[in-house]
């Protein structure tokens, strides 16, 4: 609840008969503190009051008289403009953070409804590379943002444990493989393993077609490739799961696409039913031509499933199961057209819900222009990155605050927020060029930075070394620097169900930061523990409410909030 916009509300609806809805739906925030505090764009009543919006807004603006609340109001072009009270709006704000704690900018936007999102999902019998990054992350924090807004929110991790690229691992460990070997380091086996394999398919193409009929008999049930891929299977759940642990990352279901082999068959059968299925160069494919979409491969001609088989049989599964609000899929840009025609597909049989299924996609990361090819053997492991980024975090914790009790601890808060929050500042549609130095900078737009202005902040309350109380002279809050920051802490809850409306962590990143910018600006030009009893109490819950909402964003991000550092 915003009582400013509460008041607006009540305002324009005693002049005008339009929804107080449709009017709080309108409120907007101008772009420019010069413009106002909130701002009403009169095209809405156009219409009703047969008028240009200029004249409305002048007319309007005319009539209108200052409250407890609202200390200005006037007409730029077509928008009415509200200047609000800086006693009140301190007080409003800084008091409800102060009574929410950890749940302000909570909401009941999502009571009832439930959200799946798939995401993470790496391959099984490959390493856990830097190349899942980007999904684990995003879908984490995505995760933290729809469980804000009061969603029921499903994390689903939908491993890759099927398809051809098994018959290759299979047949490349029956020509190759060691088991001395595979007991000592499974997944760097079986990695070194599938690279060889394509190496040596590039020399004799055959390879491909051997593969694909142990993949065959893999679908079929036979007793040693299934032995194989079993465990394969397990090595890998081993490794992932200690990669999860590391990030802090945690699911309520793992299925892999194996899950749905038994599904594969009626899948097809309903498809035929319905007539959208057809062979082509035999294989049985949905064509998809009239949409402007290569056709749906459902079976190839040697009868073995794909992996949009699999995908349409668990969007089935899941709607069945869950009977979600929305489905995400948080997967690279490169399966945007997979996307669309399993939508579309889905869609062609009846399913409404189809419209409810959504591509989160994502641009690449890369490490000084090189993109990540597990096929090519250069693969960057998720682990090593992670790994390197505690260590040198540790060196600058150790240069910095030597005396620190926890370095370790914090050196791991550091390092692994660093990793996260250089991946979900990009816009997620954009690549990454992962820059370390950028990563680790306490002084630029980083994990590091945010943390340490944390830190700062519990550094003072420590300083205080008095309760914080909302008792306070709201009235001594008054120059700009507080004001913008009080503003920004306004607007937190708006910036949570923005990212979450556009599926858009960054912006929860960006908030973050200009918070942290503000208050260090405060931070310089004024003192904030002074002479003065009552200025010192106030500026110790302004305080308070900013170290309150730097930790209530991290963990939205996934990201711990050291205390000392």
């Amino acid at each position: 609840m915003n009582i400013f916009v509460d008041d607006i509300i009540k305002m324009i609806s005693a002049m005008v008969d339009i929804p107080e809805q449709e009017i709080r739906d309108s409120v907007e925030v101008p772009p420019d503190e010069k413009l106002g505090d909130y701002a009403f764009p009169c095209f809405v009543l156009s219409k009703k009051l047969k008028k240009a919006p200029n004249q409305i807004a002048t007319d309007l603006a005319s009539r209108f008289k200052p409250t407890e609340l609202i200390q200005e109001i006037y007409s730029i072009g077509p928008y009415l403009n509200f200047k609000v009270s800086k006693t009140r709006l301190a007080e409003s704000v800084l008091s409800l953070i102060f009574e929410q704690g950890e749940n302000y900018g909570s909401d009941n936007t999502g009571n009832d409804k439930t959200i799946l999102i798939d995401f993470s999902s790496p391959n099984i019998a490959k390493p856990f590379g830097i190349g899942h990054l980007r999904t684990t992350v995003i879908g984490n924090s995505l995760y933290h943002i729809f469980t804000k807004l009061g969603f029921k929110t499903v994390r689903i991790n939908h491993l890759g444990d099927w398809g051809t690229q098994f018959g290759k691992v299979i047949l490349a460990y029956k020509m190759w493989g060691d088991e001395n070997e595979l007991i000592k380091d499974p997944i760097a086996t079986l990695y070194d393993l599938y690279v060889r394999f394509h190496r040596e398919e590039e020399k004799d193409p055959k390879l491909e077609e051997e593969a694909r009929l142990w993949f065959k008999k893999l679908e079929d049930g036979d007793r040693e490739a299934k032995a194989l891929w079993e465990k394969f299977r397990s090595y890998s759940l081993e490794e992932f799961n200690r990669v999860y642990r590391i990030l802090g990352i945690e699911f309520d279901a793992i299925a892999g696409e194996s899950f749905y082999n038994d599904q594969m068959e009626p899948t097809i059968q309903e498809i035929k039913g319905k007539g959208l299925a057809e062979i082509s160069q035999d294989a049985l494919v949905v064509n998809l031509e009239r949409f402007g979409m290569p056709p749906c491969l459902l079976r190839k001609k040697d009868e073995a499933t794909l992996y949009a088989t699999r995908d349409i049989a668990a969007a089935i599964y899941r709607y069945n199961t869950y009977h979600f609000y929305k489905s995400l899929y948080v997967v690279g840009t490169a399966q945007k057209l997979h996307f669309q025609q399993l939508f579309k597909v889905l869609e062609l049989m009846g399913y409404q819900w189809a419209y409810d299924c959504v591509h989160v996609d994502f641009g690449w990361i890369k490490f000084k222009q090189e993109m990540m090819s597990t096929r090519k053997g250069n693969i960057i492991l998720l682990e090593d990155v992670l790994n390197k980024s505690i260590e040198l975090s540790r060196r600058i914790i150790e240069e910095k605050n030597p005396e620190l009790e926890n370095k370790e601890e914090v050196a791991k808060e550091v390092g692994i927020g660093a990793v996260i929050f250089a991946d979900l500042s990009t816009r997620r549609n954009k690549d990454i060029d992962f820059d370390w130095d950028q990563a680790l900078s306490f002084d630029g737009e980083s994990a590091p930075y945010v943390q340490y202005t944390h830190a700062r902040l519990c550094s003072l309350m420590r300083k205080y070394e008095k309760p914080i109380g909302k008792e306070v002279d709201y009235r001594v809050i008054s120059t700009d620097e507080e004001i913008t920051l009080i503003k920004l802490l306004e607007s937190f809850p708006r910036m949570i169900k923005f990212a979450a409306e556009n599926y858009e962590p960054s912006y929860i990143c960006t908030f973050l930061i200009d918070l942290c910018a503000n208050f260090n600006r405060f931070y310089q030009q004024h003192r904030i523990i002074t002479e003065e009893a009552g200025l010192t109490d106030a500026r110790m819950f302004l305080v308070k409410a900013i170290q309150s909402t730097l930790k209530n964003g991290l963990s939205l991000l996934g990201i711990e909030a050291p205390e000392r550092m």
